[in-house]
C-alpha cells in the first residue's frame, strides 16, 4: 500500500470515528431530553390527579353534610308532627274521658 493510500485511509478512518462520536452524543442528549419530559410529564400528571382527588373529597364531604342536615331537618319535623299529633290525639279524647262514667274506686 502506497503511503497516500495509507494516509487516506487513516483519515477516513478518523473521520468515522467523529461521525459516530457525535451521533452518540446526539442519541444521549435526546434520550436526556425525553427522560426529562417524561419526568415532567408524570410530575404533572400527578398534580393533577392530587388535584382531582381533593376535589372529590371536598364535593363528597360537602354532599354529606348537605345530607345530614337534611336528615336532621327531617326528624326535627317528624318529631314536631308526632307531638302535634299526640296533643291533638289527647285534646280529643279529653271529651270522651270526661263523660266516661268512673270506674268504682278511681278518682276524676
Amino acid at each position: 500500500m502506497s503511503l497516500n493510500k495509507a494516509l487516506l485511509a487513516l483519515a477516513l478512518a478518523a473521520a468515522l470515528t467523529a461521525c459516530t462520536k457525535t451521533d452518540e452524543a446526539a442519541t444521549d442528549a435526546a434520550a436526556t431530553d425525553a427522560a426529562a419530559t417524561v419526568d415532567a410529564a408524570a410530575t404533572d400528571a400527578a398534580a393533577t390527579v392530587d388535584a382531582a382527588a381533593t376535589d372529590a373529597a371536598a364535593t363528597v364531604d360537602a354532599a354529606a353534610t348537605d345530607a345530614a342536615a337534611t336528615v336532621d331537618a327531617a326528624a326535627t319535623d317528624a318529631a314536631a308532627a308526632v307531638e302535634g299529633a299526640a296533643a291533638d290525639a289527647k285534646d280529643a279524647m279529653a271529651p270522651a274521658a270526661d263523660a266516661a262514667p268512673a270506674v268504682e274506686g278511681e278518682k276524676k
